[in-house]
């Protein structure tokens, strides 16, 4: 079976680090981008599984790079999933991971948490698609 190719996006060198040795350690072929516009263009080429963005990066920020991966034929059905630090675990404990409809983690997350949610995605990607509904 191929690997799910995942793409992961941060302004933090240490986060994308820790990120992409678990992920690929869980089985994931794993991409990863400083910013918004290298993950615009690595979404575009490797049109990747899923994406795990970022929300608060220079230039442009994780929701403007959703908006743009949205717009874009090619990137416009890739799930996205947040990290951010602007909320607090505990408000991730007692609220859970859906924020106005998207799935978002506080910093820093649980991987396994990523990790089951990511299959999860996928599961309901790879449904869409076998019934028609991409």
């Amino acid at each position: 079976m191929e690997k799910k190719k995942i793409l992961i996006v941060d302004d933090q060198k240490d986060t994308l680090k820790v990120l992409e040795k678990r992920l690929s350690k869980a089985g994931f072929l794993v991409l990863t981008a400083l910013n918004g516009n290298d993950c615009l263009s690595l979404a575009k080429s490797e049109v990747p599984d899923v994406i795990v963005l970022d929300m608060m990066m220079p230039g442009m920020d994780g929701v403007e790079v959703a908006e743009k991966l949205k717009e874009n034929l090619v990137t416009k059905d890739i799930p996205v999933l947040f990290l951010t630090c602007l909320y607090s675990k505990a408000e991730e404990v007692s609220k859970g991971h859906v924020r106005s409809g998207h799935v978002m983690f506080a910093k820093p997350c649980d991987i396994q948490e990523l990790v089951a949610e990511i299959d999860k995605v996928l599961k309901e990607k790879d449904n869409a698609c076998t019934t028609g509904r991409v």
